[in-house]
């Protein structure tokens, strides 16, 4: 059988992780990339051992031979590429957020459902092997209703107002920063872990420094920035929320709240949540993938470790590698394109089958629970999400 062949648009941080995630499979085969710029995207296919380079992604969008393209572009392009990929008829994996606005992955989501397209969203951490196996636990009952869910997602790497990057300016990244960005994944995640949708908000933002010191010479995405030294920068003006708490009230009644930061000190990608149900508790932490810790009322806690010959049986296939060997955030990628390439490959029809994978249908209503968390700051009230 031919391998699914794939183009990357956008070659910054996240495309070579996506590159790299698709080669571990085996049959999906990364045939073009394009950025902006003809030399740039030569020089960066090479580096990447990609074949095909392009300076215009609609240049690779006219090329037959491509079955499928990630979107790996900043924000504010995802709306146009994603709606031209579509457009030309190729199935598309797009980086979160799906769209700057919800009228936009609206459009975005019918549009994909009207072509037969194969849609996605690189929601990845949902496809931790952890994550699969407590969702199966949390489905059979094994915690019994969960009334409460609380936890977060804490970054430093822009605690001094001398860091700097793409997503600090509002044109590029959206109204929303922290919440969009890593409050987007914290919400998926214990959603597909609940199997509940977040069914209203109430939060409250805030920008720690509103004038942020860009160098002149240009930053790098995650460079390591500190005081300034010899450098020379720029002031501008931020609006864009460096942390959030949010209250959230679940679709049955219950209980949760968040909070993202990306300014605590100490903290590099904190993602972490506790499910309180009313048999036992989960507490699960993104930096220590391979634990589960477990509590109990009557009886001396739990830690589950990622082990297939532990797993249930339905979250075995999410796990590569026997027990002690710890599979991370790259595995959680691999697992994401494994997931997607599949439904493509056995032919599924996303009108018909269920995808074990996030959607449009599911960047479309992260993108509803962002607008509602800027709304509720806003007007300092409880906000319902409406899809």
């Amino acid at each position: 059988m031919p391998k699914i062949r794939v183009g990357v648009i956008g070659t910054g941080f996240i495309g070579p992780a996506h590159i790299e995630a698709m080669r571990r499979l085996g049959f999906v085969e990364v045939v073009a990339l394009a950025q902006n710029g003809e030399e740039k995207a030569r020089e960066k296919a090479a580096k990447l051992g990609v074949p095909l380079a392009y300076g215009d992604y609609r240049e690779l969008l006219l090329n037959p031979d491509i079955d499928a393209v990630h979107n790996c572009t900043p924000n504010h392009l995802h709306f146009e590429i994603n709606k031209a990929i579509i457009a030309a008829g190729k199935h598309v994996l797009s980086e979160k957020p799906l769209a700057i606005t919800s009228r936009e992955s609206a459009e975005l989501l019918r549009l994909a459902r009207e072509r037969g397209i194969v849609h996605g969203v690189h929601f990845n951490y949902r496809q931790f092997p952890m994550m699969k196996q407590l969702a199966q636990m949390v489905k059979q009952g094994e915690f019994g209703p969960i009334h409460l869910v609380h936890g977060g997602y804490l970054q430093d790497w822009l605690l001094f107002d001398t860091d700097f990057n793409w997503r600090l300016d509002q044109a590029a990244g959206g109204r929303s920063r922290a919440v969009a960005d890593i409050g987007s994944h914290w919400c998926d995640t214990v959603q597909y872990v609940t199997g509940k949708r977040i069914a209203a908000v109430f939060a409250d933002l805030r920008t720690i420094h509103p004038i942020r010191k860009k160098p002149v010479a240009g930053g790098v995405t995650f460079g390591l920035q500190t005081d300034g030294g010899e450098t020379a920068y720029e002031e501008l003006p931020v609006i864009t929320e460096d942390h959030a708490s949010v209250l959230v009230r679940f679709e049955d009644g219950s209980k949760g709240s968040f909070t993202v930061s990306q300014v605590s000190a100490g903290r590099k990608n904190a993602l972490s949540f506790e499910l309180n149900g009313s048999r036992k508790s989960a507490h699960w932490k993104q930096e220590e993938p391979a634990s589960l810790w477990i509590g109990h009322r009557d009886k001396p806690n739990e830690v589950l470790m990622a082990d297939p010959s532990l797993f249930l049986e339905e979250a075995r296939a999410s796990i590569h590698h026997p027990g002690g060997h710890t599979e991370g955030w790259p595995d959680s990628l691999k697992n994401m394109m494994l997931q997607y390439y599949t439904f493509i490959r056995d032919g599924k029809d996303p009108s018909k089958d269920t995808p074990s994978f996030a959607t449009f249908e599911d960047g479309h209503l992260s993108m509803c629970i962002t607008e509602a968390i800027l709304q509720s700051h806003e007007e300092e009230r409880w906000i319902n999400i409406t899809t």
